[in-house]
């Protein structure tokens, strides 16, 4: 979304700066926080938006938000013709997922998806988010700013200072050796957690 100053950003192994940006943006699913719904559309609406883009014929699309509400723990028949005012903040994330697989992408980036929920919501979607990224073999990049969300979710966590990587590892890498003052620093607020 945004032109990198220096370097390449390649994603499948192809630089992005190769690849129209609209093209790119349709590869990957994007779920933001409390869902980023359109608050004019209904749930079915929103999640079918990008494929009544590329011009999906109605049953099909109808299809797939039926099979993805259901995916998301949403009942279809309940939820489809409502809008988002009408939804808790969990069933507007949940939307929000739903309608970042809708084109079936390779990757999905989450940015802060559960940070504006209540902790017992969070705590619940975190579980069953995890649960979800095992059935749809996705790749899944999360932001997040919660050292526990990140060491419960992820399988590679990579820690940013300044907009630079400084540190990439599985969950018991960073806490054995976190290898620098940044990764200290975020694996320390655990032991202040504690």
């Amino acid at each position: 979304m945004i032109e990198p100053d220096e370097g390449r950003v390649l994603v499948d192994g192809e630089d992005v700066a190769n690849v129209e940006a609209t093209e790119l943006r349709r590869r990957i699913g994007y779920v933001i926080q409390s869902g980023g719904l359109f608050p004019h559309f209904s749930v079915r609406q929103n999640i079918g938006l990008l494929a009544e883009l590329e011009g999906w014929e109605p049953d099909r699309l109808r299809a797939r938000c039926d099979e993805l509400l259901e995916l998301v723990g949403l009942e279809p028949q309940e939820f489809c013709d409502r809008f988002p005012s009408e939804l808790s903040g969990g069933q507007r994330q949940r939307v929000g997922v739903a309608r970042a697989l809708t084109l079936n992408p390779p990757i999905v980036l989450m940015d802060e998806p559960f940070g504006a929920l209540d902790p017992m919501t969070r705590k619940r979607l975190q579980r069953e988010f995890k649960d979800l990224i095992r059935k749809v073999k996705k790749t899944v990049v999360l932001v997040t700013h919660d050292v526990s969300e990140a060491l419960y979710l992820g399988d590679r966590i990579a820690v940013m200072s300044e907009g630079k990587i400084q540190r990439i590892g599985t969950g018991s890498e960073l806490q054995a050796d976190p290898g620098c003052a940044d990764a200290a620093g975020l694996m320390g607020q655990l032991d202040d957690a504690d």
